[in-house]
């Protein structure tokens, strides 16, 4: 009687430490799963949704001045194998005439011009200067939020922080789905079916790769 008791609290304890860790990650796991089953979709079905880019050109040039000081860094940066961040003054006029952010971001420098490519969720932008008459124009294309959300479930040009962002839903998620797992095994005595189940999650996407995917 006792050694049953016994294992009876065990069980009891051990089932309410799965349940607390399970609701606790399913609560943190709840709106990213969501977004991420949902672009899932429409990722996989990327063709047949329609697309219209919005694109947004801007042209201007900048004075004499600031032209020669670029001129002068360009030796630098080539000898950087043609790649350096933007001077600060040059970052300063397209913040301040397009609001443009350029900040931390590598620019290509060859003798000629100055490229710098800024990709971002939904849609690509980039940025060029004439070094020979001061030149400069901006574009920008816009997919819509629907590209911005496949983007973003595939963390494309998403920086660091989104990156972080999905290694703690992925190691949350995969709490929530050990803890399930265990829970299932403490409830399959009287739940018959739980295995098979199981096993058909597992089986049938196998079964699939193998007869479908060539």
């Amino acid at each position: 009687m006792t050694a049953a008791r016994s294992d009876n609290r065990r069980r009891a304890y051990w089932l309410k430490t799965l349940h607390e860790w399970h609701w606790v990650s399913s609560a943190i796991c709840l709106i990213g799963m969501i977004l991420f089953s949902v672009t899932g979709f429409t990722l996989n079905h990327a063709s047949q949704i329609e697309a219209k880019p919005v694109i947004t050109k801007l042209s201007g040039s900048i004075d004499e001045a600031l032209r020669t000081q670029l001129e002068k860094q360009l030796p630098a940066a080539k000898a950087q194998k043609g790649k350096a961040p933007l001077p600060a003054e040059l970052q300063g006029w397209v913040q301040k005439n397009w609001d443009v952010g350029t900040a931390g971001r590598e620019a290509e420098w060859s003798d000629d011009e100055i490229y710098l490519s800024l990709p971002r969720p939904g849609g690509d932008a980039w940025l060029r200067l004439n070094l020979a008459d001061g030149e400069i124009e901006y574009e920008r294309t816009e997919r819509g939020w629907l590209s911005y959300l496949n983007d973003l479930h595939k963390g494309r040009n998403t920086g660091s922080a989104w990156s972080w962002f999905i290694d703690i839903f992925a190691g949350a998620a995969l709490v929530f789905s050990i803890t399930g797992l265990f829970i299932l095994k403490m409830h399959a005595g009287n739940r018959p079916f739980t295995w098979p189940m199981v096993g058909m999650g597992l089986v049938v996407p196998v079964l699939l790769a193998l007869l479908f995917i060539h």
